[in-house]
């Protein structure tokens, strides 16, 4: 007899059933609710509806009903959220392949659809495997290669998370109930479901070569370990060298006070130094009165003031809080005409490559009294990497709008 991926007996692994599909389910439920809604309040952290150079999402309509303006506190906000998102996120990696095999013969069956119900189920089933897959790689590809996807991923991975999230949804629905009722049955029967008559079930299986139980271990196990090599790059110190997965693992690029990591260095943002001497580089202020230029001296001379803040990457690493010291960005609009209160801020960077040369903070960010054009960090003045002569930072933003190299600030409506 030809056998065919379409036949009930060519998948024949006695681990495929009711049972296994329903755990994983269960725990893929709860993980990537968790997945979206933290990668939602990421999307909202860049301030997409302030300006346009914010947005990389243009014409989201009704998708970004949730949109809310991003609050400055806790300061460790962002990095929380993102590092959950993140690391959860390469955590779910064992079950979501686990779960796609438990369930490859339904891909196959024929006929496609034997009425409306089955029809949308599979339907479904389609966007949940293409969507996942398609989430889960870009996401990754994104994390490891640094921005493999400049100018796209952002739409790519935000639309790609409404499709799959919206089949995921529907597939929840349909089968949510069946799986607690294998999983309550599978508890009555002392932690043992029976074998059911299911499409999942083979009618010649093949013989065991591992437990139910065994798979699952397996699955957590390879879970655990992607946990163990990602989440340390949220730690500083001998954490961050145990994120052998993740691109900024590894020990902090150099010591000292401006020893900690860095996305963009100054030389791949093509910063010249002859461009940040004293001589050359005057920081531009424009508001109600008009524009102030000001050099780092005078800068210097202005009243200063300390945060002690985190940065954190949309790439999941973050910093601890390091000491900046610098001129208040509400001190910098009352030079130029909003003494009454601060508006809405562009900053520009001297930086030639990268994404984010330009980005805008709300009114509510530049009111903060922790948000600085930091000069100094950890008592030291700033390296080029870190954004020698002049930077911004901003409690609970994420990394990029804290623009790096600041050429230009204009304070007003954008």
């Amino acid at each position: 007899m030809t056998w065919s991926p379409s036949s009930p007996g060519f998948w024949r692994s006695p681990l495929r059933g009711p049972w296994l599909t329903s755990v994983l389910g269960v725990v893929l439920l709860g993980g990537i609710t968790v997945l979206f809604v933290t990668g939602l309040v990421s999307y909202a952290a860049y301030n997409p509806n302030l300006a346009a150079v914010n947005d990389k999402t243009p014409d989201k309509g009704l998708l970004g009903f949730y949109l809310f303006s991003w609050p400055t506190r806790p300061h460790w906000l962002y990095r929380l959220d993102q590092g959950v998102h993140v690391t959860l996120g390469v955590t779910l990696i064992p079950v979501l392949l686990a779960k796609l095999w438990s369930v490859v013969p339904k891909l196959f069956t024929l006929p496609p659809a034997r009425s409306l119900s089955h029809a949308l189920e599979r339907l479904s089933l389609l966007l949940l495997v293409g969507g996942g897959l398609f989430e889960f790689v870009t996401g990754v590809l994104n994390i490891q290669l640094d921005y493999v996807f400049p100018g796209s991923f952002y739409p790519l991975h935000f639309y790609g998370a409404w499709v799959f999230f919206s089949a995921f949804v529907a597939h929840a629905v349909l089968k949510t109930p069946a799986a607690l009722r294998n999983l309550r049955r599978m508890r009555e029967a002392g932690g043992e479901l029976p074998v059911q008559a299911s499409e999942l079930v083979s009618p010649r299986p093949a013989a065991p070569t591992v437990s139910r139980r065994g798979a699952l271990g397996l699955v957590g196990g390879g879970s655990l370990l992607l946990f163990a090599t990602t989440a340390g790059q949220s730690f500083d110190g001998p954490l961050r060298r145990t994120a052998l997965l993740a691109p900024h693992g590894g020990p902090d690029p150099g010591s000292g006070p401006n020893g900690f990591q860095i996305n963009k260095t100054a030389a791949y943002a093509g910063i010249d130094a002859a461009r940040t001497g004293a001589d050359a580089w005057r920081l531009t202020v424009t508001g109600r009165s008009g524009t102030v230029r000001l050099s780092r001296a005078d800068l210097a001379r202005l009243p200063l003031h300390g945060a002690a803040l985190p940065i954190a990457c949309v790439e999941g690493w973050s910093t601890s809080d390091q000491r900046w010291r610098g001129v208040r960005l509400r001190d910098l609009a009352a030079l130029v005409g909003h003494e009454d209160g601060p508006p809405d801020v562009l900053v520009d960077s001297l930086q030639l490559h990268g994404s984010f040369r330009r980005a805008a903070l709300r009114a509510n960010q530049v009111a903060d009294p922790r948000s600085l054009l930091a000069l100094y960090v950890n008592g030291e003045d700033l390296s080029p990497d870190h954004g020698y002569p002049a930077r911004i930072i901003v409690p609970a933003a994420p990394g990029v709008l804290n623009t790096k190299w600041v050429a230009r600030m204009t304070f007003g409506d954008l």
